[in-house]
């Protein structure tokens, strides 16, 4: 799935993936974290997501990282902030206090950009990716966040032969198999969604359970 996917997603209000709510699981299980502020947080792929401003409120140092300028830019408008804008090669910094957004490509990122990041929140990530990029994802978020890290990552689990992703289906086993080497994995709550997701069941899906998963980075 190359970038001009996402970018041609933004540019036509695909954006079924965003949420206009600050996520529940979110607010439920980060506390466990015991990550106290100001520590930095890192939210990859992060769009215009208000979970963003939500780890701000929390006191921490939040860096987003999204390949979409539009999204991006509808962040700060829709918030009605005003950041400074500033290129950072290869990127574009759009930054105020406390938290700035990346805007480029993931794996452009390199470890010095998130030395600071203690703490990691991957909702739409991991999920966002077809079976050929998550391998690669795992090992450059690996590679990126500092040993002792701890974080929350948001799963689905469906019948993939039912519906297109994205969303993709990831199982609990390939999340073992991405990152348990490297990270301590372990499931805080699972959840069947598909009555609150009505948009999955048109799509065709019998199922859909959401996973919520501890990680910390050995």
């Amino acid at each position: 799935m190359e970038p001009e996917f996402w970018l041609q997603r933004w540019e036509a209000g695909q954006t079924g993936f965003h949420l206009d709510e600050v996520n529940r699981h979110l607010e439920q299980h980060w506390p466990q974290l015991g990550l106290h502020a100001p520590a930095g947080v890192f939210v990859p792929l992060c769009g215009k997501s208000l979970d963003l401003l939500w780890l701000r409120g929390q006191g921490h140092a939040v860096l987003g990282v999204e390949l979409s300028p539009k999204a991006v830019e509808a962040f700060f408008a829709e918030n009605g902030l005003q950041p400074a804008v500033l290129p950072r090669p290869p990127f574009v910094d759009w930054h105020l206090d406390g938290l700035n957004i990346l805007q480029g490509d993931f794996f452009d990122l390199e470890p010095d950009d998130t030395a600071e990041c203690w703490g990691l929140w991957d909702r739409a990530s991991l999920i966002a990716l077809p079976p050929g990029m998550r391998a690669r994802y795992a090992a450059h978020l690996t590679r990126l966040m500092p040993h002792g890290c701890r974080g929350l990552l948001v799963t689905l689990e469906y019948p993939q032969a039912q519906m297109d992703g994205p969303p993709f289906s990831v199982e609990g086993d390939e999340v073992e198999r991405l990152f348990g080497g490297d990270w301590a994995i372990t499931p805080l709550a699972e959840h069947d969604v598909l009555e609150e997701q009505p948009r999955f069941r048109e799509r065709g899906l019998e199922w859909l359970t959401e996973r919520i998963w501890r990680m910390e980075r050995r």
